[in-house]
């Protein structure tokens, strides 16, 4: 994942994309009508830090995996109201703290069903924080959908 984000060796992006999308296909049930089928949203990059990565890692494997799944995904939906330290290095508290309130849903979706996309899960908390603003916009569901999961030794960082 390293490669993806920090050198960007897109190509992995699909292989890791379709991968997510063909676990998405096995848990969304294909009965769902056009209303209720899930909306695939990635978590946003700050805009510094997309014009100096020059893309958005979860958003190359959520348009991978949502074309896959063949459902909707929208890059617009979350966006950052502020840049926020690299998570890397903080703890499990610091993380939640830098992350409280920075994400803003751009419209409502009052019942719908979302897969948020992410690269990395350490603690969680950007995906609790994103969560959370897609659940003040009206999601009735959130489900996280994440490449890599770090172990759970890992998640005490100081």
């Amino acid at each position: 994942m390293i490669r993806l984000k920090y050198r960007g060796a897109l190509p992995l992006a699909r292989e890791f994309g379709e991968r997510l999308g063909d676990a998405l296909r096995d848990v969304v049930p294909a009965s769902l009508d056009r209303d209720t089928v899930p909306l695939v949203v990635p978590v946003p990059l700050a805009p510094s830090r997309l014009a100096s990565r020059g893309f958005n890692q979860a958003w190359e494997l959520a348009r991978v995996a949502a074309r896959r799944a063949r459902l909707p995904a929208n890059v617009g939906m979350l966006h950052r109201e502020r840049t926020t330290l690299a998570q890397r290095r903080l703890s499990r508290d610091a993380r939640q703290r830098n992350l409280r309130d920075v994400f803003v849903a751009s419209e409502r979706i009052e019942g719908r069903h979302v897969v948020l996309i992410d690269d990395v899960m350490t603690t969680g908390a950007t995906c609790d924080a994103a969560a959370a603003a897609l659940k003040r916009a009206g999601a009735a569901h959130v489900l996280a959908a994440v490449v890599l999961r770090t172990p759970p030794s890992a998640h005490s960082i100081n």
